[in-house]
């Protein structure tokens, strides 16, 4: 019989042998400072939302400015390359802009407030038209009796209008806020290239110097275009729609056509709008429910159209916002800021994905794939 080492009688590997490597990885541990940090930037974010929100009386008409001057830039550029001072072509951007809303909400406010003068009329009108679900509604009302449930849909009930006062208070900002609002637009416009010198000498390496050149002329040239070919597209869609509502014997087609330009600046909420507006007045103004229901539907297709195909065409090309980014961002603004916010969604998105760019490089340093 072979005699065995005394290492391997116990359990020992001979000499020489190599041990084999024991390291177990462990998960990563977040450290205390790590975690602090976390937290304090949680805060900090907080904080930053909450002042936003408490005083958006002054954020908004600042901010609205800013992005409003940042997208006018380019044509009081192109004025100054004619000999004309940026400040008196500031002021000159600002009257046309001024006298372009003023001819669209002219166009939009003649007809509300011949409507809002009949609000009654035509709420009973709507509610004998709509008489035509009272057997639905009730078989609707039988199946909840039979299955337990409670009978709660005797009759079709339209909604009461008394939103409507608070809904004008909420769209309609202050004088203050609208005096804060052209004042700084203005200056703002007038006194940009300043303003990005500043900004640009603030950093002593060239680098940073550089980095925020590029950013500050990314933004100019996106949001210009941005304000461009958006405003270009959403006109052609008013102009549609409104020769639908002519061709369909809408009342007020240049209205509804204003109205519907106007709504669409707002992404998704602004055709959804559009839609239920065009529904209530086809049905009022029309003989029948289904002729009524020829004016939205033509318009479901043109925005379907125009949000598929003609703008991210045109548009996303340029920009190529994500379809989920563009909705959170225009609910959280909308939240904060209300319909101004929801204007503002847009722009401020790309603006955060300019710096993003810049600040966070497709070339950095990723992390490994699993």
């Amino acid at each position: 019989m072979r005699a065995f080492p005394s290492e391997d009688l116990l359990g020992k590997a001979p000499e020489g042998t190599p041990v084999p490597d024991s390291k177990i990885e462990l998960p990563p541990v977040v450290s205390r400072a790590e975690a602090v940090a976390f937290a304090l930037m949680a805060l900090l974010v907080i904080v930053i939302v909450a002042v936003l929100y408490f005083a958006r009386a002054f954020f908004l008409p600042i901010t609205m400015a800013f992005i409003v001057g940042t997208m006018l830039s380019p044509a009081a550029s192109m004025l100054e390359r004619y000999r004309i001072p940026r400040a008196l072509g500031a002021v000159v951007i600002v009257i046309a802009v001024g006298a372009a809303v003023s001819f669209m909400v002219g166009l939009i406010a003649s007809p509300v407030m011949e409507w809002s003068s009949r609000l009654p009329e035509l709420g009973a009108i709507l509610k004998e038209k709509l008489h035509v679900f009272d057997r639905p509604l009730a078989l609707w009302q039988e199946l909840q009796t039979m299955v337990g449930g409670s009978d709660t849909l005797a009759t079709l009930q339209l909604p009461k209008f008394e939103w409507v006062q608070p809904t004008l208070e909420f769209l309609s900002p202050t004088f203050a806020e609208f005096l804060l609002f052209i004042a700084t637009l203005i200056l703002f416009i007038a006194s940009w290239k300043d303003l990005r010198r500043a900004l640009v000498m603030a950093f002593s390496e060239r680098t940073a110097r550089l980095r925020t050149l590029r950013i500050l002329n990314e933004v100019e040239t996106h949001l210009g275009n941005y304000l461009l070919m958006v405003t270009t597209i959403n006109v052609g869609v008013g102009i549609v729609t409104g020769a639908i509502c002519a061709a369909t014997g809408m009342p007020n087609p240049a209205g509804l056509g204003a109205l519907a330009a106007t709504l669409n600046f707002v992404p998704i909420i602004g055709p959804i709008a559009m839609f239920v507006v065009l529904v209530a007045v086809g049905i009022i103004a029309s003989p029948t429910i289904g002729a009524g229901l020829i004016a939205p539907a033509c318009f479901t297709v043109v925005t379907f159209m125009e949000g598929h195909f003609v703008t991210p065409t045109i548009v996303g090309r340029r920009l190529s916002l994500n379809a989920l980014a563009v909705f959170l961002a225009l609910a959280f603004w909308t939240w904060l800021w209300g319909p101004m916010g929801a204007f503002l969604s847009s722009p401020l998105l790309i603006v955060a994905l300019i710096v993003k760019e810049h600040l966070m490089p497709v070339n950095s340093p990723q992390l490994p794939e699993d």
